[in-house]
């Protein structure tokens, strides 16, 4: 069923969900997604091995019937630790995301409904940190605050919402004058209210689609990081440092650097589709 053949009286929700369905290749990007993380989830229940377990006799076995995907340099079991660099690679993508999206809606929704001069001076602060390098500021805080997840995460979200402070600047301007915005104004509300109650709401389509988009960006950085040894502590993995890893004996061990550069690239398209099917899926003008 198309959507120009669905119900009227079907909710935009349902719509949306409809169009998402009816679109397989973020239908099936959705659901790898969801496998991953329940995957990510499990490994503790799932891994054959513990991630951290070093067994040098094995060292660089290739893939066998006790270890599935092979061992590393220390004979660990890469099958447990892909399980487990997915709970940290996805936690790092995903939180890092949020705290860019509180950081980015609040500031953008502000300066928008704010407007004058406040807007203004707020914009041209975003358009200073645009023109530094992101992954030099990243680098910097990192180096400052210690190595340590919660610092990756924080100096990941902390880069990244400048983008989204735009995006929801841009909405809140087209908001801000509309009927429910005066009759809010009309009843008493304060700025405040308005913002978070009436006008943030009605960008979540936005702001969820820009979040699907920016989570793997999030985890390319961290990628980036773990490459220049700035990730997260040993033995602790990701696939970032599993990459890392892997290229530095891929002539030799290639399942190594396949296992886990695969795995990456085909969580970061489904993410890619993914938020490409919800752009649409979210589209009040789709047919």
């Amino acid at each position: 069923m198309s959507a120009a053949q669905l119900p009227e009286s079907m909710s935009p929700g349902r719509l949306a969900f409809r169009r998402l369905v009816a679109n397989r290749l973020a239908a099936v990007s959705a659901g790898f997604l969801l496998l991953l993380g329940l995957l990510a989830l499990l490994a503790p229940l799932l891994a054959p091995y513990p991630y951290e377990a070093v067994n040098l006799p094995e060292a660089l076995t290739p893939p066998s019937g006790s270890h599935w995907l092979g061992t590393d340099a220390l004979g660990r079991d890469l099958l447990s630790r892909l399980l487990y660099g997915a709970r940290v690679s996805l936690a790092v993508g995903v939180v890092a995301t949020l705290v860019s999206l509180v950081i980015g809606v609040s500031y953008g929704a502000i300066a928008g409904y704010v407007g004058g001069r406040t807007d203004n001076l707020m914009m041209r602060f975003v358009d200073v940190l645009y023109g530094l390098p992101f992954m030099f500021l990243v680098i910097l805080i990192v180096m400052v605050a210690g190595r340590s997840l919660l610092n990756l995460f924080i100096a990941l979200g902390a880069v990244q919402w400048l983008t989204t402070a735009r995006i929801v600047r841009g909405q809140v301007l087209s908001l801000k004058e509309r009927e429910f915005v005066e009759a809010a104004r009309g009843l008493g509300a304060g700025p405040c209210r308005i913002i978070f109650r009436h006008i943030v709401p009605n960008l979540l389509g936005v702001v969820i689609v820009y979040a699907t988009l920016n989570v793997p960006a999030v985890m390319l950085q961290e990628a980036f990081l773990s490459f220049l040894g700035l990730g997260v502590e040993h033995p602790m993995p990701s696939w970032g440092t599993l990459i890392a890893e892997g290229a530095r004996s891929m002539e030799v061990c290639p399942w190594l650097m396949v296992f886990p550069g695969v795995t990456f690239s085909l969580t970061l398209l489904s993410l890619n589709f993914l938020g490409d099917g919800l752009r649409d899926a979210l589209d009040p003008h789709a047919a």
